[in-house]
């Protein structure tokens, strides 16, 4: 495979690595997540950059957003967490489209979305958020993810193991929520952790409600 791979195949490979669960027929917007990263990634691969070093580099722009969050508020780290998972998101194409996919690979790329989802709840908490209520945050999305995994390791289709609480709707609701708090900070002022504090809400209702869909999920595949 390379860069010249069309759409509709690149689709079809990429389902292959994943469970079946075909991109054409996903949501309007994870359709245009993947069309993104598909035109990306063909980008990337022009110019020889590896899945690894993308994967690396979109480590290393989460990891960063902990201090930015700090040093230069919400709004700047918002840039650097969206950088990041673009980064990890092209990772995956650069990988279908020049056939190094491999089992180890799924393991990297859990392993990298769990880091990046504690950074995104650190940079939560230097804006302003309660630990405890980003404790259960984190809890809930290890659980979801946790469950998941032993479903999909019985058998459970790719989608039976869809739910409201993925990894996408996690970074959905912080990169809004840091956007949200840095825009309130300049008009209103003060108001930056009240607003992290209520995306944080969302994540954990977003993740109990998505824990709750999954085990339905699992229940229908195997009741």
């Amino acid at each position: 495979m390379s860069e010249s791979l069309t759409w509709d195949r690149y689709a079809t490979a990429w389902a292959s690595r994943h469970g079946g669960y075909d991109p054409r027929h996903a949501s309007t917007a994870v359709r245009a997540w993947l069309w993104m990263s598909y035109g990306l990634g063909r980008i990337m691969v022009r110019r020889q950059v590896t899945p690894m070093t993308l994967m690396v580099t979109g480590v290393v722009l989460n990891v960063l957003a902990v201090p930015m969050a700090w040093l230069a508020g919400p709004l700047p780290t918002a840039v650097l967490v969206i950088a990041g998972a673009v980064a990890v998101g092209v990772d995956g194409a650069v990988a279908v489209l020049t056939s190094r996919t491999a089992k180890l690979g799924y393991l990297y790329d859990a392993l990298v979305a769990r880091v990046a989802e504690l950074c995104w709840l650190a940079t939560f908490w230097a804006v302003g958020a309660p630990v405890a209520l980003l404790v259960f945050c984190g809890g809930v999305a290890w659980l979801h993810e946790y469950v998941r995994a032993k479903g999909v390791a019985i058998g459970l289709t790719a989608v039976g193991s869809i739910s409201v609480g993925e990894h996408s709707a996690r970074l959905t609701v912080t990169v809004a929520g840091l956007v949200l708090a840095g825009l309130t900070s300049y008009v209103l002022g003060g108001m930056a952790a009240g607003t992290v504090t209520i995306a944080g809400v969302v994540w954990l209702f977003l993740g109990v409600f998505g824990l709750v869909q999954l085990l339905g999920g699992i229940r229908k595949s195997f009741g």
